[in-house]
């Protein structure tokens, strides 16, 4: 049977809502309506997609090696989710849909969400140049905008290329602002070419921060991660924040895989910061196709293409998602001991996410495949 226990979770987090007391009355009842629930659930994924298909995807990852956590969603609802290997593979401690993995440059579609948020409330611009937040910076500032930093069209140098000599402790997004600040020139002239730069996510962050007043972290919990019930995301600071039900990161050396959770850079929070599980993720895709956060008319911005080019072959970049049709927008996400990517495919209402905490994962071709899964699927 087709194991649907995080697709069950979401759901069990609804009853509320969806069992009124004049239906349900007593325990008895309750538990009854639950086990119906179960059946549904599993009978329904069962008909949809072939799980031992998608096992045999993701064997490199069973038993006590570092995991996986995926989940397939279509017409709103989760048709698969499960996880695979450790979380932590000192301790023993098993992947679940609820395991919160770092999600690496995924994180940029959650800073980009905080700019359009402000520029929803007319807090700013995206035309605004990023001298208005920062005085000081440099005088290729004063031809760079937000818009810029968003479409990774800025040329602004990337503080991990590389990272500057004597960087003894983790940077932060306010040291990535100083050490792009030291450059007086750019790659290139702002928006004549594409360049994938984490330096512009950092700076973008810090732009929330200024305009908002709040950090950035704060301010993704109370107009992104809280609106939308994803309770256990959270952009980390050590020492501020934890990350419950944490998978650590793991990179593979010959036989065996050894920890690599951290690096000089992990501290950076705009342009791989957050972490989240699958289950969370699950409420951030379906808000993206309603209002709640944003206007409907700042999504469709964020899913058009405004650098034709990119670093990957056959898409063009929106704000924070590769785009790669009308029908297909992406993003991955990699770091020292991480690999994510999550696929929406908008007008067939389905999206396929992946975490993974190894360094070593080739999700590029294990989502090619399970997007051949799913959509040979009678979905």
């Amino acid at each position: 049977m087709l194991r649907t226990f995080g697709a069950l979770e979401i759901f069990l987090e609804q009853l509320p809502d969806r069992i009124t007391s004049s239906v349900i009355t007593n325990s008895r009842q309750i538990m009854l309506a639950v086990i119906c629930l179960v059946q549904i659930a599993s009978t329904t994924a069962m008909c949809q997609l072939n799980e031992r298909a998608i096992d045999e995807l993701f064997r490199d990852f069973f038993g006590n090696h570092p995991g996986a956590s995926v989940m397939v969603i279509h017409d709103g609802k989760p048709v698969f989710a499960k996880a695979y290997g450790m979380a932590d593979v000192d301790n023993k401690v098993p992947c679940t849909t609820n395991t919160n993995f770092r999600l690496a440059s995924v994180t940029k579609q959650f800073t980009a969400m905080g700019i359009l948020i402000l520029a929803d409330r007319n807090k700013l611009s995206l035309d605004d140049k990023i001298t208005k937040f920062f005085p000081r910076f440099p005088k290729y500032g004063e031809q760079t905008t937000v818009r810029h930093l968003l479409t990774h069209t800025s040329g602004v140098y990337d503080y991990d290329d590389p990272v500057p000599p004597g960087t003894t402790v983790q940077m932060k997004d306010k040291d990535v602002l100083k050490t792009v600040a030291g450059h007086d020139e750019t790659y290139f002239p702002p928006g004549t070419k594409f360049r994938y730069s984490n330096s512009g996510y950092a700076l973008l962050a810090l732009i929330i921060e200024k305009v908002s007043g709040q950090s950035y972290a704060d301010f993704l919990k109370a107009n992104v991660f809280t609106p939308l019930g994803m309770s256990n995301s959270v952009a980390f600071e050590d020492g501020i924040s934890t990350v419950p039900n944490r998978a650590f990161g793991y990179a593979k050396n010959g036989d065996h895989f050894e920890p690599a959770d951290q690096s000089l850079t992990s501290a950076v929070l705009g342009d791989g910061g957050i972490y989240s599980s699958v289950v969370d993720m699950f409420k951030w895709d379906q808000s993206l196709y309603t209002d709640k956060l944003v206007s409907h008319a700042r999504l469709k911005d964020a899913f058009t293409v405004h650098s034709k080019t990119s670093d990957m072959a056959g898409s063009g970049y929106g704000y924070g998602w590769y785009v790669a049709g009308p029908d297909h927008v992406w993003h991955y996400g990699s770091t020292c001991g991480f690999n994510t990517m999550i696929n929406r495919f908008p007008q067939k209402k389905t999206t396929i996410i992946i975490l993974t905490n190894r360094a070593d994962a080739k999700l590029t071709e294990l989502t090619s495949k399970l997007v051949d899964v799913v959509m040979g699927a009678k979905l």
